[in-house]
């Protein structure tokens, strides 16, 4: 708990200047009348996961800010495509919101042939909501006590070893991926429709590993249903101070990742977004919801429109090159 407080002041104090400002400021009434229904957000993924958790936690403070129902509506299936797809051509009135993942905003457009929404096109940017790290973990039968281990069990039986995902192109996808090339082994991956499914067959040994966020992950690691072998980020993180990371593990170097925000329709009025996003950076940095999110491994992030645009628009970049490198193309 004492390591949990300490990361919870340091990920307070790395903060914007413009956070704190949004935070010492009460949210008061919109005065263009924004929000004046029942506000939707949806997940592109299945219930249980990140994602999930994000949609729900935010909905619930801002429900209680703007005095509305806010609901989460799961739709998952091609990776996110499927419910991007529906929160790209929602009406732009501010009402319906999409959790934007790295893997369906910045990875599908260079895995996926045709999509129904452009990722920069069709979206307006809120904000980036967290970053996250991988956990890298596998079923307690492989005989792997650490990334070593697995990376000399895949060479000895290439292909052999199977890693689940939580769909073709998504975050975690990639960092199998990547993790698989810089190791040089050949592994067999399997994609699911979202996390939470693939999770559940990896504990029931249907395959053998997987990378995935913390919050999916870190129950079923302390129950011991799960080895944790090692953490994707540079550093180790303060909830499990005992996993090294890849990169001291076995690969120096080694970090990946995935992210998380909101972005509502493109064409959604200027004041109901900036309303949004002084909203959501708001409760971001409310003490109580960094405390949630940090003890799932998350690190509580925000930032402005224009910058979350930008960002989006350089990790698009970035995974194409990641994407042509391993010759990743949907089915």
């Amino acid at each position: 708990m004492k390591s949990l407080r300490r990361s919870l002041a340091l990920s307070a104090a790395a903060l914007p200047l413009a956070f704190a400002s949004v935070f010492a400021a009460a949210p008061a009434q919109a005065q263009d009348g924004f929000p004046s229904k029942q506000i939707r957000i949806i997940v592109p993924f299945a219930p249980g996961g990140a994602t999930d958790m994000l949609a729900r936690l935010v909905g619930q403070k801002m429900g209680e800010t703007f005095n509305q129902t806010v609901i989460v509506e799961n739709r998952p299936g091609a990776g996110g495509n499927i419910g991007a797809e529906a929160g790209a051509k929602a009406a732009p009135d501010g009402h319906t919101l999409t959790l934007a993942a790295a893997g369906f905003m910045a990875v599908n457009p260079s895995v996926y042939a045709k999509m129904g929404y452009d990722s920069v096109k069709d979206f307006q940017p809120i904000t980036l909501l967290v970053n996250a790290p991988l956990l890298f973990v596998v079923n307690p039968k492989v005989q792997a006590q650490s990334v070593k281990d697995f990376i000399n069990l895949a060479k000895a039986s290439p292909g052999k070893l199977t890693v689940g995902n939580g769909g073709t192109g998504t975050a975690q996808h990639l960092g199998g991926e990547y993790f698989t090339s810089t190791a040089d082994i050949q592994v067999t991956h399997v994609p699911y429709k979202g996390s939470a499914p693939a999770t559940t067959d990896l504990l029931g040994g249907v395959f053998d590993a997987q990378f995935d966020n913390m919050v999916t992950l870190i129950p079923h690691v302390k129950a011991g249903k799960l080895r944790a072998l090692a953490v994707s980020s540079a550093k180790r993180v303060p909830l499990l101070p005992d996993v090294p990371t890849i990169a001291e593990s076995a690969l120096p170097g080694f970090e990946t990742g995935t992210w998380y925000g909101i972005v509502a329709p493109a064409g959604t009025p200027q004041p109901a977004v900036a309303r949004l996003n002084r909203e959501i950076n708001r409760i971001l940095a409310l003490p109580d919801v960094q405390e949630k999110l940090l003890a799932q491994g998350l690190e509580p992030a925000g930032n402005t429109p224009a910058e979350f645009a930008t960002m989006i628009r350089s990790e698009i970049a970035k995974y194409a090159k990641i994407v042509k490198a391993a010759g990743i193309k949907a089915e």
